[in-house]
């Protein structure tokens, strides 16, 4: 296993079988504008004003604003697991699916988010290797730094083949 910028790299599946537990780092921030938010709620038919009517989130919402949906912050996880998680010699990649999310805070539109990676359980399965890789996805604060609360928590789980 090792590491470029923001990458770490397994150069198989059979060695992801030794990195349980691992650390993955972090990512680099990425915006969420409110462009993204009005194409997720257009994509999925979620409307509710409070992340598509800026006017109305600014004046009645109880974040002060417009905050986006919590499964496109989800769905950042895409986004994100690939610049946490390259294994190579594979002839394919699955998403298996989740086993547990959380959205503990969250996401004001023209907030900055990354994503922090931990891989929690790696087994072989069925030809394969199977990871469940944590997916933390933090908000930037104020001050640069990651706020105390999370915007998504998910247990991810891929299976890799040779």
């Amino acid at each position: 296993m090792s590491s470029t910028e923001a990458t770490t790299v397994v150069d198989s599946p059979a060695e992801l079988l030794n990195c349980e537990g691992a650390d993955l780092g972090v990512t680099h921030w990425a915006p969420i504008t409110q462009e993204q938010v009005n194409l997720f709620a257009d994509a999925t038919g979620d409307h509710q004003w409070i992340h598509v009517d800026v006017e109305r989130a600014t004046a009645e919402s109880p974040f002060g604003g417009p905050i986006a949906h919590g499964y496109l912050t989800l769905a950042l996880v895409n986004l994100f697991l690939p610049q946490l998680l390259q294994v190579n010699g594979t002839s394919m990649g699955v998403n298996v699916g989740l086993d547990k999310v959380r959205f503990p805070a969250p996401v004001p539109t023209g907030s900055l988010l990354r994503g922090r990676g931990q891989i929690i359980l790696v087994e072989e399965a069925k030809g394969g290797v199977q990871a469940t890789v944590r997916v933390t996805i933090e908000i930037q604060g104020p001050d640069g730094e990651p706020s105390a609360k999370p915007a998504c928590v998910a247990d991810t789980v891929s299976r890799f083949f040779p």
